[in-house]
């Protein structure tokens, strides 16, 4: 039975030797491996695992034509849903959609629906295959950001037959899988760049270096440019601190701050002048993906490398492959640890942090257990560099320069389920509505987006030809 079938498992650089590089951790399965895991997928008639799926892959069809060696059908099977799938089979969380909804995963391990979409993902990439661009309806569609929502709501509309143009603030078109994933767990040529010129053969148009709200704003686009919608999928890229004495010290960074050095800036690269320090020992406050990034970011570049993290393992946010792979790479993970305080040398830099240990009481708002200090328990832990690990907000540019733009108590741009904002025309998705959250949420919430922005265009033109 294929049910009986173990999950073949996924060849991975060795622990020691990765923690010295940023070569990609996870090598992926061959074509052998993929058609073996393939041949576990039970096919349901009523599969959990799509409607698990934040942007509906139909992933039993593709499984099916992957295990048939059809690897052509299951990477269009793929492509009518998702146009990074090399890129979320890397970074998403599969084990809390897809395959955390899997049937097997009941008394077994479920299907590796995240490694088999990569491969198919990543095969795809190889045939270098063209794409027809759909006929354009004479509708234009501006797209502020150019990550994960950005990126989907634009393939999509080109799939429709919208002039789709994205505007990037940045020097390089990715977003944050750009500047916020580390090469070892994304390529950034290799892959991310690679299935971005896949969404420019659908016909999207991408202009880096425009900060839409200084450059141009929403306003122009729509009253002077003449598109017909916006969507806005600029991401959450303001950094949150704790608000503790010690914070202004030298050698206290946020953790986008310090990824973005490293991956977009190459400052891990000799090659590159961008200056990145570390000292000996690096303290990461946090537990989500992006604390993980960071803390391993910093053991690549040469420190000893510490998680502090107010809650247990159990509430850790982070990934388990991400934890796992941490722990393999030698971080020290300091849990039920709160920090009260930056402790500074005399020439202002950090020597530490003061720490508290914590304990857990009543769940909190989000059902997880909240930290209860333990008086009389504190603590100090050395460090040349604490990294700020805590979650981002969105920038407040783009809702400040745009009349009748609302926003949440959060500063989150405020949207409904289908992405339409309080100003007509303007819709939004991804972190810049919901606050740091998975590329493939983002995905979906572009996704959503482009069948109501459709939607709109079509109902308005309608209107206008009465």
């Amino acid at each position: 039975m294929a049910n009986k079938i173990p999950r073949v498992p996924v060849r991975e650089q060795d622990p020691a030797l990765r923690a010295t590089n940023f070569e990609e951790v996870c090598h992926g399965y061959d074509l052998r491996e993929a058609m073996l895991e393939a041949s576990r997928c039970l096919r349901c008639k009523n599969p959990r695992c799509v409607a698990a799926c934040p942007v509906g892959i139909a992933i039993p069809d593709f499984i099916a034509a992957l295990h048939a060696g059809d690897l052509r059908t299951a990477a269009e099977t793929i492509a009518r849903d998702s146009s990074l799938p090399s890129i979320c089979g890397r970074v998403c969380p599969q084990e809390t959609q897809c395959e955390g909804s899997c049937v097997l995963g009941i008394k077994g391990e479920p299907v590796a629906i995240g490694k088999l979409e990569r491969f198919v993902g990543d095969w795809k990439l190889e045939q270098d295959t063209a794409v027809d661009a759909a006929p354009r309806n004479g509708r234009r569609v501006a797209v502020v950001g150019s990550g994960p929502a950005g990126l989907a709501c634009a393939s999509d509309l080109a799939k429709m037959g919208y002039e789709v143009k994205i505007f990037e603030a940045l020097h390089k078109v990715g977003g944050v899988l750009v500047y916020g994933i580390p090469e070892f767990r994304l390529p950034k040529e290799r892959i991310v760049a690679r299935e971005i010129e896949e969404v420019k053969k659908l016909g999207v148009e991408i202009e880096t270096d425009v900060i839409v709200g200084r450059t141009l704003t929403v306003d122009s686009l729509l009253d002077e440019e003449g598109y017909d919608a916006v969507f806005i999928g600029s991401g959450a890229g303001l950094p949150r601190f704790m608000g503790i004495p010690g914070e202004n010290l030298n050698g206290v960074v946020s953790a986008n701050e310090f990824l973005t050095r490293a991956n977009l800036m190459h400052a891990y690269d000799a090659e590159y002048d961008t200056p990145i320090y570390v000292g000996s020992r690096v303290v990461v406050v946090g537990g989500g993906n992006v604390a993980m990034d960071a803390v391993r970011t910093a053991r690549r570049l040469g420190a000893e490398a510490t998680i502090v993290y107010r809650r247990s393992e159990k509430e850790l946010p982070a990934r388990a492959e991400e934890v796992h792979h941490a722990r393999e790479e030698g971080i020290e993970f300091r849990l039920l640890t709160n920090p009260v305080e930056v402790l500074g040398d005399e020439r202002g830099w950090v020597r530490g942090l003061r720490c508290v240990e914590m304990e857990l009481g009543e769940p909190d708002a989000s059902g997880r257990r909240s930290p209860v200090e333990k008086p009389g328990s504190e603590f100090d832990i050395a460090c040349d560099v604490a990294i700020m690990a805590l979650g981002t907000s969105p920038n407040p540019l783009i809702a400040s320069t745009t009349a009748g733009l609302d926003t949440t108590r959060r500063g989150c741009i405020a949207a409904d389920e289908l992405g339409a904002t309080s100003r007509e025309g303007v819709f939004a998705g991804g972190d810049a509505v919901t606050g740091a959250a998975t590329v493939i949420l983002a995905m979906g919430a572009g996704r959503t987006a482009a069948r109501a922005i459709d939607e709109y265009v079509r109902a308005k033109a309608a209107k206008s030809a009465e």
